[in-house]
């Protein structure tokens, strides 16, 4: 199967970077249109990305400042079943991400689109936690 890798720092603690990939404040300011849910291991998560994107998620891993992970139970045919994955390290301030979205049925299309969004969402993820940027959901993609 193949899977998605992105690695990269944010100079930002790494409490402040889990925030953001955990909580639906955090979630809503760079990734979903709007999202509901708690950081612990078994809630489901809402994700809205729009009237005909209303995914959701169970967390499956959840230590504070460190890990945070989300397996897909409700979305496209590509995405149900597939795994989101962040491991956060911070050294001196800075927090290294290891982004991983894992369980990809087949590099088609598809992934290959979501390869792309992933590194475009994860540098507003990097520009959420280091400026408190936040765009409008219309443009995330585009800025």
């Amino acid at each position: 199967m193949p899977d998605i890798f992105h690695h990269f720092p944010i100079n930002s603690p790494s409490r402040k970077v889990f925030d953001a990939v955990s909580t639906p404040a955090g979630l809503d300011a760079w990734w979903a249109k709007r999202s509901s849910g708690k950081p612990v291991v078994g809630a489901e998560y809402e994700l809205g990305f729009g009237p005909e994107y209303d995914w959701r998620a169970v967390v499956s891993q959840c230590v504070p400042g460190a890990e945070f992970g989300l397996q897909m139970t409700r979305a496209d045919n590509d995405w149900r079943g597939t795994r989101l994955h962040f491991e956060l390290q911070e050294q001196n301030g800075v927090t290294h991400v290891r982004f991983a979205h894992l369980g990809w049925p087949q590099a088609n299309e598809h992934y290959r689109i979501s390869n792309f969004c992933w590194a475009m969402y994860l540098r507003l993820l990097k520009r959420y936690c280091e400026r408190g940027e936040i765009l409008p959901y219309e443009v995330r993609l585009d800025a």
